[in-house]
Formats: C-alpha cells, sequence, structure tokens
C-alpha cells in the first residue's frame, strides 16, 4: 500500500528537474493529505503543502493510488467524477503524461 510519502517521492521522479509546466498544480486528497508540484522555479518542487495553486485536483487518495499503479485511467477518473479539476484546465491537460510516469 502506497503512503503519501512513498507517493510524493514517485510523483517527484516522474515530474523530473523540469515537467515544463511553468504552474503549480495540486492533488487534494481532502483529510489525507496533497501533493503540490511548483513547477515555475526549475528545478520543479514536490512536496505537501496544501498552498492554492493554479489548477486544483480534488481526487481520493485511493482513487489517486489506482491511478499511479495503472488500475484506474485518469481520463475514466475525470469523466466518472472521480477527479475534479478546478482552475486552470490546460494544466491538468497537460499532466497525462506526468501521471503515466508516476
Amino acid at each position: 500500500m502506497s503512503t503519501l510519502e512513498t507517493l510524493t517521492a514517485r510523483v517527484s521522479g516522474a515530474v523530473g528537474e523540469n515537467c515544463g509546466l511553468g504552474r503549480t498544480m495540486k492533488f487534494d486528497f481532502g483529510n489525507d493529505g496533497a501533493i503540490f508540484i511548483d513547477a515555475k522555479t526549475v528545478p520543479n518542487i514536490v512536496d505537501n503543502r496544501a498552498d492554492k495553486a493554479d489548477c486544483n485536483v480534488a481526487v481520493k487518495f485511493t482513487d489517486f493510488v489506482a491511478i499511479a499503479e495503472g488500475r484506474m485511467d485518469s481520463m475514466m477518473a475525470f469523466m466518472q467524477g472521480k477527479m475534479k479539476v478546478s482552475g486552470d484546465m490546460t494544466v491538468a491537460q497537460r499532466l497525462t503524461p506526468i501521471l503515466k510516469r508516476i
């Protein structure tokens, strides 16, 4: 089972030094925490702060783990209402390649 710390490390590895988003992004897991990607700086920073981001994705932690493990498709999760996006939708659209590398 993944923990927030192990999943944050996997996201950090997928983002790398410069993922090219140029914006901030937050995966908000509610009471289970958050993963924040600051791609405005190089190298990009991935941590667990709950700051406001340019794009926010609200998703259950267990669903995000399923996406990261390849058991759930991120686009299907969005279409089924399991992922809710607010803010800059263009950032969310550019996440697909990053999610596939987690």
